[in-house]
C-alpha cells in the first residue's frame, strides 16, 4: 500500500504542529527538532552529542511532553547497575511470591542523560533493550510499550572516567545529530525572557501515542524508486573505499537511510522519496556509523569532511516529478 496525498497532507500538518510545539523551547533550532520528531517516527533512536549548556536535554524533554506518553530520565552515573536501568525481581513475603519491579526503561520516551559516564555493563543493559524491545529478567520477558524511543546525551570533552560507547553500539542509534550555540536573534530572546526558567514546561502534549502510532504506519507506506535504492548502495559501496575510512557504510546502515528518509518525506507532505533527502539526513545516519582511521585524525579530516566528500563522489539520480 502506498502513502496516498491525503494521508501525506495530514503527515505534515501533524508533524509541524509538533515541530512548533517543541520550538517553544528550543528557539531557532527546527532542523534539530525536525530531526528528532524524524527519528520517533521512523521507531528508532536518537545520540545527542554536543557541549554543556546546548540545551540537549532541553530537546530531549520538549520532545517527551509533547507526546501523551510516559517518560523518564535516567541520570547515567559511573555507580549505576543495570537493574537500576531495566528494573529487579523482589520477593514479596505476603504473597509469597517474587514480583518484577520494572525500572524506568518502561516508558515511552526515555532520557538517558550521559551516557558515557556509566559502566559498559549498564550501557550493553540499555542498548540491549534498545534493539530488543524486551527487557528478560529471570529468565521472564517483559515487552516495554510502544512507541518506544530512547535519547542519549554525552558530553565530547570532560572524558576523564568516562566509558566509550564502541561502533557497534553506536549502531544501536538510528541517528546522531548536535544541537549547537543558538543564533544571535535565539540568545537574545533567551535573554529577554530569563524569568522563564523551564522552557520545557511551556511544552504541552498534542499528541497521543496511537497519533505517533499511526503516523508510523504512514510513513513506513512512503514510495522509494528504486534509483533511489540504488543511489543509498552505492554510497554505502563507496564509503568502504574512501581514504581514510576504516568501517564503511553496512548494510543495517543503509536501511535505516531508507527508513528516515521516508518519514522525511513524508512531513514534507509527498508520498515518495527524492534524492535531496538522502542528502539532507546522510550526515545524522552516516556519522556514527563510519569510522576514520587514526591517520584521518592527524591529518584534521573529520567524519563531516568525508561524508561531504562521498555525496561529491557518487552522482544523485535524476529528480523525476514529485509526487505530492
Amino acid at each position: 500500500m502506498t502513502l496516498s496525498t491525503e494521508q501525506a497532507h495530514w503527515f505534515r500538518a501533524g508533524f509541524n504542529d509538533m515541530a512548533d510545539n517543541m520550538g517553544q523551547a528550543l528557539l531557532g533550532k527546527e532542523h534539530v527538532i525536525r530531526l528528532s520528531l524524524t527519528c520517533l517516527l521512523s521507531e528508532g533512536h536518537l545520540l545527542l552529542e554536543d557541549l554543556p549548556g546546548t540545551g540537549k536535554t532541553m530537546l530531549a524533554r520538549a520532545l517527551a511532553n509533547t507526546v501523551e506518553g510516559s517518560h523518564a530520565r535516567i541520570q547515567f552515573t559511573p555507580d549505576l547497575l543495570p537493574t537500576d536501568v531495566t528494573g529487579v525481581t523482589v520477593y514479596d513475603q505476603q504473597k509469597g511470591t517474587f514480583e518484577f519491579h520494572p525500572g524506568p526503561i518502561f516508558h515511552d520516551i526515555v532520557l538517558a542523560d550521559e551516557i558515557n559516564r556509566a559502566s559498559p555493563k549498564t550501557q550493553s543493559a540499555l542498548l540491549e533493550v534498545m534493539e530488543e524491545g524486551h527487557v528478560t529478567v529471570d529468565g521472564v520477558t517483559h515487552d516495554v510499550p510502544r512507541p518506544f524511543m530512547v535519547i542519549a546525551t554525552q558530553n565530547p570533552v570532560e572524558q576523564a572516567g568516562t566509558y566509550r560507547l564502541p561502533e557497534a553500539q553506536l549502531d544501536r542509534f538510528l541517528m546522531k545529530s548536535s544541537v549547537g550555540y543558538p543564533d544571535a536573534a535565539s540568545t537574545e530572546e533567551l535573554l529577554l525572557s530569563s524569568h522563564i526558567r523551564d522552557r520545557a514546561e511551556l511544552v504541552k502534549p498534542i499528541a497521543t501515542t496511537a497519533t505517533i502510532a499511526e503516523m508510523s504506519a504512514l510513513a513506513a507506506q512512503v514510495h522509494v524508486d528504486r534509483s533511489i535504492v540504488t543511489y543509498v548502495r552505492q554510497l554505502a559501496e563507496a564509503s568502504r573505499e574512501l581514504q581514510h575510512v576504516r568501517m564503511g557504510l553496512s548494510a543495517r546502515g543503509c536501511l535505516a537511510l531508507v527508513r528516515v528518509v521516508k518519514t522525511w518525506a513524508a512531513a514534507d507532505g509527498r508520498t515518495a522519496v527524492v534524492p535531496e533527502d538522502v542528502n539532507i539526513l546522510a550526515e545524522p545516519v552516516l556519522c556514527h556509523r563510519l569510522l576514520l582511521d587514526p591517520q584521518a585524525q592527524f591529518s584534521g579530516v573529520t567524519v563531516a569532511d568525508v561524508i561531504g566528500q562521498l555525496l561529491t563522489s557518487v552522482p544523485p539520480p535524476v529528480d523525476r516529478a514529485r509526487r505530492d
